[in-house]
């Protein structure tokens, strides 16, 4: 083994512990902060449109057009960068937590407007015909069967967005990736420290897919079904 190599196992040997670090003491919570906070956007943008409320439909609508049509990073970019020039500053944490909660919103309300709207529509005429008004219906009859349907693609998201997160290096959040282009800066090893980065984040995810199976098991042994 040359002596280059022993200087790179040595760099990813030390290295290990501050990635991993960071991605569970800022990486982590950033994630779960986000994913919370846009669930709450996303249920209550998805219920906005399910119900075609009049006075903040055409905003939602395009709230999740602009979302959805723009790059995260660029988003990113006008939170912390672009703000500023406005007399808006913000800290990279709280850009960052905005960014990922706005972009989750905005999918996550597509996902779960599509489970609603997947309920058979004989659902609501059979609550309707019991006397429950829509918003009963909604929540007693209605969610419970989409919350089945929107398990898998929510999960989804949810890796996603820990791998999403790396992009909050480039709003000088030390998140993972940011600690990664900071070793990487002083022992001018990219290709050996981005690849440990890369392992580090697939464990996460590797986690986060076991949890989502047993998640998904649990819900169809739930016995929410539409027929």
């Amino acid at each position: 083994m040359d002596d280059r190599m022993v200087r790179v196992i040595g760099i990813l040997i030390d290295s290990f512990i501050p990635l991993l670090k960071a991605g569970v003491m800022f990486t982590v919570p950033l994630t779960i902060i986000s994913f919370i906070l846009g669930l709450i956007v996303a249920f209550t943008v998805a219920i906005i449109r399910v119900t075609n409320f009049k006075p903040l439909n055409g905003i939602v609508k395009f709230y999740v057009w602009i979302v959805r049509g723009t790059p995260l990073l660029v988003q990113l970019f006008i939170i912390f960068y672009g703000l500023p020039s406005i007399g808006i500053i913000l800290s990279a944490l709280v850009s960052a937590i905005i960014g990922f909660t706005l972009s989750v919103g905005a999918y996550g309300s597509e996902i779960i407007r599509a489970a609603i709207l997947s309920v058979p529509k004989g659902q609501w005429e059979a609550a309707h015909a019991l006397g429950l008004s829509k918003s009963q219906t909604l929540l007693y009859i209605i969610l419970p069967q989409a919350i089945k349907v929107a398990i898998p693609p929510i999960a989804n998201s949810f890796i996603s967005l820990v791998k999403d997160t790396s992009l909050a290096a480039a709003v000088t959040f030390s998140d993972l990736f940011q600690v990664a282009q900071q070793i990487t800066a002083r022992t001018y090893e990219p290709l050996w420290l981005y690849m440990e980065a890369a392992f580090i984040y697939l464990i996460f995810c590797s986690v986060l897919t076991m949890i989502q199976s047993k998640l998904e098991v649990r819900f169809m042994k739930s016995g929410y079904s539409h027929d």
